[in-house]
């Protein structure tokens, strides 16, 4: 797979009708086929906000038919109201024992912090986040990594937020769980804008697609080509949505 190598963001910046996006360049997939990938600068988006007058707001003025929107799920977890605070979580003993053993990975998120492993305990259950612990003790052993979340399952990977080295202060109060029924939302959004809907939690170490439309006319292996590169970049640049262009 061929990715045109990256400008810097300065180079990248353009603009229309006053909105910001990035010319992330073209990407060719491991079946040959090439997508160009413009990603759209928001302001910081609140809890509360439509997501389809988001989407009316930035992307349609982009958009052109054919184009398929990966819409962050972060910003969508805000727009649903999938989020917890740090007052609506109480750390318990477990909580406060078992972050000082938590990894961190290269972007300096993990489990870490007693109110974000609390609230996987009140997601998943205490046995279950103890077996994980004790598993992701064991593999890492074995130079294994990742297996805590496996264990636990349910979106623990997709928790964000409630950590001290986010550039937003909004995140260190606050902690954003991936929403539910994902499908439906893409679904749901697609039908009120027309326009493919993808629902990504992409970081430069994956590129996790929790939910599409059925008018998204790529395949998923498709979808994982044309976003290899992360083209939504890093939090603090605020481009949550990326216009996939197949050429």
């Amino acid at each position: 797979m061929g990715i045109i190598p990256s400008r810097n963001l300065e180079e990248q910046r353009r603009e229309k009708d006053g909105i910001v996006y990035f010319d992330r360049g073209v990407i060719e997939g491991k079946d040959g086929r090439k997508y160009e990938r413009y990603a759209i600068q928001t302001h910081f988006v609140q809890v509360g906000e439509s997501q389809k007058d988001l989407v009316e707001k930035y992307v349609r003025p982009l958009y052109q038919e054919g184009d398929i929107l990966s819409f962050g799920a972060k910003v969508m977890c805000m727009c649903v109201k999938s989020v917890k605070t740090r007052d609506q979580v109480k750390p318990g003993f477990w909580a406060n024992f078992l972050w000082r053993f938590a990894g961190i990975n290269h972007t300096g998120v993990g489990m870490h912090e007693p109110y974000k492993l609390q609230l996987v305990i009140d997601m998943v259950g205490l046995p279950r986040v103890l077996l994980a612990a004790f598993c992701s003790a064991v593999t890492k052993l074995f130079g294994i990594h990742g297996v805590f979340y496996k264990v636990c399952g349910k979106g623990v990977g997709g928790i964000d937020g409630f950590y001290e080295r986010s550039s937003f202060d909004l995140y260190h109060e606050m902690a954003l769980i991936n929403p539910e029924h994902p499908n439906e939302l893409c679904e749901e959004l697609s039908r009120e804008t027309g326009i493919p809907v993808i629902l990504m939690d992409a970081n430069d170490l994956q590129r996790d697609q929790l939910g599409k439309s059925s008018t998204v006319p790529l395949t998923d292996e498709q979808i994982q080509d044309a976003m290899a590169d992360n083209p939504s970049g890093q939090g603090d640049e605020r481009t949550p949505f990326i216009l996939i262009r197949p050429l």
